[in-house]
């Protein structure tokens, strides 16, 4: 029986969407393939129509970013375990098989993070640490447990994940993983990585260190703070946040573009609207949650 949908999820990939189609045909392992087309203009749709595995497609009205497009994929998986795979990597012909059986071994782990490496041979991630500040940042060794799975190649526990409230879909990008591997942790799931072979174009379909990721990634990593952290560490991270943005008119041109005064200001004024829902939010994480935030930080925080 077919134990995994694998969701990719596509938004203007005609480059690279049919090389990630024909790794997912040549693995060992049998899957159900949906692809998720965040409504594409770029004649995607034709060629996913075209492609000989006949991919199951869901074509969305508006493009909602990767969290919002795995939110939706998420209502129409029907097997026990999600496979989350960016339309930009071709996973090795033994992924699936790899990250299934990894996650057979271990009956704590609700996720098993892939190995994500570049065109040149330089490994991008074998999972997500968790910063000092809160951070999700990728690591680039070889470890058993971690502490979050990058969302460019992992499988998931379906009944674990709808159990913890599903894939943050107003991310639109970035964070959505450490999100949820951090609602998991908090609820007694484990998160493994795993010898899973994926080659990864990274940024082929967002522009990493353009305004957008940078308006996405410091934005979502705020509100993924005040969801699934102590309150003093959400806490001190927006007053830091804040202070930080009050005082970059005193410090000259910024080298950064994550420094400019307007982006954080954005980022800033995009976490206070969103504050009630997210306070909302981390209330029900909280109802749902088996162990304790704090211990969960002291165990993974700066590690």
């Amino acid at each position: 029986m077919t134990s995994t949908t694998v969701v990719v999820v596509t938004w203007r990939g005609a480059a690279h969407v049919t090389a990630c189609l024909d790794a997912l045909a040549a693995q060992s392992r049998a899957h159900r393939t949906l692809v998720v087309d965040n409504a594409s203009d770029d004649g995607t749709a034709a060629l996913l129509a075209a492609h000989p595995s006949k991919p199951e497609v869901l074509r969305l009205r508006r493009n909602t970013g990767y969290a919002g497009a795995m939110a939706a994929a998420l209502d129409k998986v029907d097997t026990p375990l999600m496979a989350w795979l960016n339309d930009d990597a071709a996973p090795t012909p033994e992924w699936l098989a790899t990250c299934e059986d990894t996650l057979a071994k271990a009956p704590l782990a609700a996720a098993v993070s892939a190995r994500l490496t570049l065109a040149d041979g330089t490994v991008q991630s074998t999972g997500v640490r968790l910063t000092a500040d809160g951070h999700g940042a990728d690591l680039a060794e070889p470890t058993g447990e971690v502490f979050g799975f990058c969302g460019g190649a992992a499988v998931l526990n379906v009944e674990a994940l709808r159990s913890v409230g599903g894939v943050p879909a107003s991310y639109f990008c970035y964070y959505e993983d450490t999100d949820t591997a951090w609602r998991l942790r908090l609820a007694g799931w484990d998160v493994v990585g795993a010898e899973a072979d994926v080659t990864h174009q990274h940024g082929a379909s967002t522009r990493p260190g353009s305004v957008r990721f940078h308006l996405w990634n410091e934005r979502n990593r705020l509100l993924t703070l005040l969801r699934c952290a102590p309150g003093q560490v959400a806490i001190r991270q927006l007053v830091k946040f804040a202070a930080l943005t009050a005082i970059l008119p005193l410090r000259g041109k910024p080298q950064a573009p994550n420094f400019r005064l307007s982006l954080r200001c954005r980022v800033l004024g995009a976490v206070v609207a969103r504050l009630p829902r997210t306070l909302v939010e981390r209330r029900a994480i909280g109802r749902r949650a088996a162990l304790d935030r704090g211990a969960v930080w002291e165990a993974w925080a700066g590690l």
